[in-house]
């Protein structure tokens, strides 16, 4: 692997664009606690909104959760992911600033009045995925890593799934938002399920006090990805078929939450940026038995919907986050800042209110959804409270990046 670090220059006091995971995460960050404050206002009925947040606002909230804050996590790993894996520079500077700057056209043109707001809104969702994926593939192609490319088919996939939703909202394609929005939300779940097989095992192995080796099946690799595929496919596009997702659900349930058993550590519980991960996985496999639940038993798939967003992808990313910009800024990860296990605690809470709290509280859905709101939006302006320095100045230790 080449040394990035012999043939870079000097870092700037300005180092925002200087790697992929400083503008998304930030991004990340700040668009977590505007977007949901938005949709709290009008959800709430407290202001009507405007461009398609007041004529689609329930698709809107799906669409900026999954295509504006997790895509942006997302982003901001891979382009520093593949950097590592490579070797090879992925974009910085005005080039990282342009793919910055597309996706947030996507984010304010959606609030723009009339069809052309959405035009243009579907025009920075199409080049922010188009760019990115450009700028993973150059130094994937570059040192022949094809191993990576079923990373990028993802991106490609969610680059046609945005397009059915638009397609949806346009009225060209009566499925469209629903096709868009669920294709969107699993995607982003088998990017997570990809990444955290890679990363969880190895920062567990690292980060806990006793020595332990963890145990990783390939069978169970395999299994679990084809069936989440069937899984997926049968959602999606034949939500009739209820016994066959049930039965997948349960399959799911038994093959992740065997992952959680093999990668459990009694030393995590005492490492935030550890069980903030785990918690995540096993919000995913409790949205696999929710769904279940919701095939057979007549639950609200709503509850399971929320379980894999709020706990699942919002604990996951959040966790990852802080971790990442930590390392590479230079900073300490076995030492975080003391306020991420409050942080997490929040997002958990946040998690607890929008899945069970309606279960064992029906006739206070709505209470109990905008709990869940402002727990969401707590957790993430703290994240950005104390990370705004971190991400825009340059690494402690005076090494590029």
């Amino acid at each position: 692997m080449l040394n990035l670090d012999d043939r870079q220059p000097p870092p700037k006091p300005f180092a925002l664009f200087e790697l992929g995971f400083r503008p998304f995460f930030l991004l990340a960050g700040l668009f977590a606690v505007i977007a949901m404050g938005l949709w709290f206002l009008v959800y709430r009925g407290y202001w009507p909104g405007i461009g398609a947040l007041s004529r689609e606002g329930m698709s809107w909230h799906g669409h900026e959760m999954i295509y504006g804050y997790a895509l942006a996590v997302v982003a901001g790993f891979l382009l520093t992911a593949v950097r590592n894996w490579t070797g090879v520079d992925t974009a910085r500077g005005w080039r990282l600033a342009s793919i910055a700057l597309c996706w947030a056209l996507g984010r304010i043109a959606f609030l723009a009045p009339g069809e052309a707001g959405l035009w243009l809104a579907a025009l920075g969702d199409g080049l922010f995925l188009v760019l990115l994926t450009a700028a993973l593939l150059r130094p994937i192609a570059r040192v022949r890593q094809w191993k990576q490319l079923g990373i990028l088919s993802k991106l490609v996939l969610l680059l046609f799934a945005d397009a059915l939703y638009y397609a949806g909202v346009f009225g060209y394609l009566s499925d469209g938002v629903q096709w868009g929005l669920f294709s969107g939300l699993y995607l982003i779940l088998a990017l997570i399920f990809v990444m955290a097989r890679r990363v969880i095992p190895f920062f567990i192995e690292r980060g806990v006090d006793e020595e332990i080796e963890l145990t990783n099946w390939l069978w169970l690799d395999i299994a679990s990805l084809a069936l989440f595929l069937a899984w997926a496919v049968v959602d999606v596009f034949f939500p009739g078929q209820h016994d066959l997702l049930g039965m997948l659900s349960l399959a799911l349930v038994a093959l992740h939450g065997t992952r959680l058993v093999q990668w459990h550590a009694i030393g995590i519980w005492r490492k935030p940026l550890l069980w903030s991960l785990y918690l995540g996985y096993a919000w995913l496999v409790l949205g696999f038995a929710l769904t279940a639940l919701s095939a057979w038993g007549g639950l609200s798939a709503f509850l399971a919907l929320h379980a894999f967003a709020v706990g699942g992808i919002g604990l996951t990313t959040l966790g990852m986050m802080s971790r990442v910009a930590l390392g590479h800024t230079g900073r300490n990860v076995f030492e975080p800042p003391a306020l991420l296990g409050p942080l997490f605690a929040l997002l958990s809470l946040a998690a607890l209110a929008r899945v069970f709290a309606p279960i064992l509280m029906p006739g206070a859905y709505r209470f109990w959804i905008v709990v869940a709101q402002w727990l969401w939006m707590s957790a993430f302006a703290g994240f950005v409270f104390h990370y705004l320095p971190v991400l825009i100045r340059p690494r402690i230790d005076g090494r590029p990046g």
